[in-house]
């Protein structure tokens, strides 16, 4: 069965380049490029020419300069990113192709033993699964799915299938007749990539509204399905916020960008910090945050305010802080905001530094892709010089594992995580 009526079909796409017959003996839907290499990207400068009848979400025969077959993927000829490529040479992209991938990235999760720890974790990694534009999270029984491209958003019902019967009933019911058909499933896609992709998510694409709880390391979090950015929760920085907590005893917290709380909570709860001040531009943010701190029962002081203007009111009365977390939202989202965003994370990281007591912990992170882990530590060590600070590095650390990056797509390794005492 052709696995593209999974789903509601986009608008088909007029636009593609149309500058060469197709190769011989293609197999249609094909399309013909310029140039190939081993990146799952296939831009639309590298494409030659396209099959008429391709149509956006289609798997494309995909061939190269010479007209031998490179591979197959899921083609949008409106979208910079013309074609995802999903396999390499005669291989087939049918049912077996989909339980195998989807297999791999569960069968990795499980070897990383993560459900000992929490009930959210990411199961698929996009591009770092060879799955390019899908991301599926797991929130206690539900399938998150964030997609990124027409051709797997039509697919969603049948990767959520695929993927129900390999997990099996889900564990964090207790509930002895639980069933695989007991996953919930949510489908969430940026404005923009609808834009582009010219796909829409309809509100019956959710089976859950509002929130849901979730357990990492003991401690649990609300977790909103369908508002707030991402869930609103974080699960590449589960082993960063346990590995913080374990530096907090006895000690004053400032969890900046706090979100819904991840960090403070666990200073708070695990580490037994004395005391946690955590703080955000988002009202919505700090009402969660709040919530969680209740789940819990533990005590933190919530601010709604700006990082910038707070940290310069603490510098303005001299309050210093144990151990400080600074964790901003993405700065650079585009290229045309990467020189901004570096002038952010230096104004940032020096003022956030100057809070910190001496002998003191920084944990500074960058979650923008086009921040290179290399410019991200020099801006950090620019902004100590700039604030009259000296730091000592003892680690830089990314996401958790549940985010591997291939090697043939290394900008997917996109959290920074640079670990200090300030001096």
């Amino acid at each position: 069965m052709d696995d593209r009526r999974q789903g509601t079909r986009p608008r088909r796409q007029a636009d593609a380049p149309q500058k060469a017959g197709p190769p011989a003996g293609a197999i249609s839907p094909w399309v013909l490029l310029r140039s190939a290499s081993n990146h799952p990207f296939v831009f639309k400068r590298m494409v030659r020419s396209v099959d008429p009848a391709a149509e956006a979400g289609d798997v494309v025969n995909v061939y190269d300069k010479r007209g031998e077959l490179f591979g197959r993927g899921l083609y949008h000829g409106n979208s910079n990113i013309t074609i995802r490529m999903l396999t390499r040479g005669d291989v087939p992209v049918d049912e077996a192709f989909w339980r195998t991938a989807l297999t791999r990235a569960v069968d990795l999760r499980r070897d990383l033993r993560l459900a000992d720890v929490s009930d959210a974790y990411r199961l698929v990694h996009a591009e770092g699964d060879g799955l390019s534009g899908l991301i599926v999270e797991r929130y206690a029984d539900c399938l998150v799915f964030e997609v990124f491209s027409a051709g797997m958003f039509i697919r969603v019902p049948m990767i959520a299938g695929i993927l129900k019967e390999i997990l099996g009933p889900p564990t964090s019911l207790d509930r002895p007749d639980a069933t695989f058909s007991d996953w919930r499933v949510v489908v969430r896609a940026d404005d923009r990539i609808q834009r582009i992709e010219q796909f829409s998510v309809p509100a019956a694409a959710s089976d859950v509204r509002g929130t849901v709880t979730i357990r990492e390391h003991g401690v649990r979090y609300r977790v909103d399905m369908t508002g707030g950015h991402k869930t609103g929760f974080f699960c590449d920085q589960r082993d960063n916020r346990l590995r913080l907590a374990k530096m907090c005893r006895d000690a004053n917290v400032l969890d900046l960008c706090c979100y819904s709380g991840g960090f403070g909570l666990c200073a708070k709860a695990i580490g037994e910090a004395k005391e946690v001040t955590a703080i955000d531009l988002d009202e919505d943010a700090i009402a969660i945050a709040k919530k969680n701190a209740d789940l819990n029962n533990q005590r933190i002081k919530f601010a709604h305010a700006d990082a910038f203007i707070y940290l310069r009111q603490m510098l303005d009365i001299k309050r210093q802080f144990d151990v400080v977390v600074c964790d901003p939202p993405k700065f650079a989202t585009s290229r045309d905001e990467f020189d901004l965003a570096l002038r952010k994370y230096h104004d940032l990281n020096a003022l956030a530094m100057q809070v910190v007591r001496p002998g003191g912990v920084l944990l500074t992170c960058s979650c923008s892709v086009l921040v290179s882990m290399h410019r991200f530590v020099e801006t950090v060590e620019a902004a100590a010089r700039r604030a009259g600070r000296t730091l000592q590095r003892f680690e830089l650390l990314g996401a958790a594992p549940d985010h591997p990056v291939m090697s043939n797509c290394p900008e997917s390794e996109y959290l920074k995580a640079f670990w200090c005492r300030v001096m």
